[in-house]
């Protein structure tokens, strides 16, 4: 079995000299702070019996993203029935969790990452059941304005053998909603007609698909979502960087990356999302964001050592869909852009 506590600190006293430069110098651009790893390396995947570790752990079946070698199960709060300014909104909109686990660059371990949706008095419960079990926080911040229930998100990382990772953060999580088996089982899916009934069977509801314009939306923002029930949702990765946390490359499987989901419909609609930023690149996001009237409602961190240093900002919007999607193309229009004006350019 992998001793994470021996494997962490033997990678933290690497990442201590190798972030001395960063601290004695000017904040660091895209391609001055690249960790100290070749481009070219590779995370090794994860073997079938690894998966097969993880999902028995978890009681659930996940998804592989084969090139990022990730193994994501998402975590979804179907147990909360949640309004923004008394108004429900869907669990896919922003109140669905995920754990993702993968093997460090030098294959010799692995992390796990996740983040978790909790209830306020959800927090230091699932905190204390997590350091029980090896487990380390990252952080704990809000991801909305205006929710109720109020909503907390907690990042929870560690360091093992993937299937020891998974046993440890189910047994983090079995007093707790955010396990799967405690979680409501899905609604049936309407029965199919019978032969000779001639009633017509009832539509379900509508999907993303009916309720936005999908092509105008992905052309505004220059990708392809992803239809979620009610809601449709981007998911972009930061494909200009390499970004290392003890020793694991961070990718937009492992939750690197930057999102936008709608809910409502096209005339009239929610953004919720997420933009992940060099330190650098946080004010203009956050001035881009202000022009197109998106609401700013956290800055802050996920992850601890990861080099370079990246920061997530949390954003709210309503209003036409092609509206809030211009916006959010207009904040992905900030990134990658090299050294941006920040704080280093700032006179004292």
């Amino acid at each position: 079995m992998t001793d994470s506590r021996f494997s962490r600190r033997d990678w933290l006293k690497t990442a201590a000299l190798a972030t001395t430069p960063v601290l004695l110098g000017a904040l660091p651009t895209v391609s001055d702070a690249a960790p100290p790893v070749p481009a070219t390396a590779k995370t090794p995947a994860l073997s079938a019996a690894d998966i097969a570790a993880i999902e028995a752990a978890l009681g659930k079946k996940g998804t592989y993203v084969e090139p990022q070698a990730t193994h994501t199960t998402p975590l979804p709060r179907n147990d909360l029935k949640v309004t923004i300014k008394g108004e429900p909104v869907p669990i896919s909109f922003g109140f669905g969790g995920w754990v993702a686990i993968k093997h460090t660059l030098d294959g010799k371990s692995a992390m796990l990452m996740s983040d978790t949706v909790l209830l306020q008095e959800e927090v230091n419960p699932l905190m204390s059941a997590a350091l029980a079990q090896g487990l380390e926080i990252g952080a704990v911040h809000n991801h909305f304005f205006y929710e109720e229930p109020r909503i907390f998100y907690m990042h929870i990382h560690g360091m093992g053998t993937p299937g020891e990772l998974a046993r440890k953060f189910a047994a983090a999580l079995k007093d707790s909603k955010l396990l799967p088996a405690n979680q409501p089982k899905p609604v049936a899916a309407a029965a199919p007609a019978q032969p000779g009934n001639n009633a017509t069977p009832s539509a379900g509801p509508p999907t993303g698909k009916e309720l936005f314009d999908l092509p105008a939306l992905d052309k505004l923002v220059g990708y392809q979502g992803v239809v979620n029930g009610p809601t449709y949702k981007y998911t972009v990765g930061r494909a200009d960087l390499q970004s290392i946390m003890m020793g694991t490359e961070m990718t937009a499987a492992i939750g690197l990356n930057s999102w936008a989901a709608f809910a409502g419909k096209q005339a009239d609609a929610h953004i919720a999302g997420d933009i992940a930023m060099l330190e650098s690149e946080v004010n203009p996001v956050i001035k881009t964001l202000r022009a197109h009237n998106l609401e700013v409602v956290a800055v802050h961190n996920h992850m601890l050592f990861d080099q370079p240093r990246m920061m997530f900002l949390h954003y709210y919007g309503r209003g036409p869909a092609a509206q809030l999607a211009t916006g959010f193309r207009a904040a992905l229009n900030q990134l990658g852009k090299g050294k941006a004006a920040g704080m280093q350019d700032m006179k004292h």
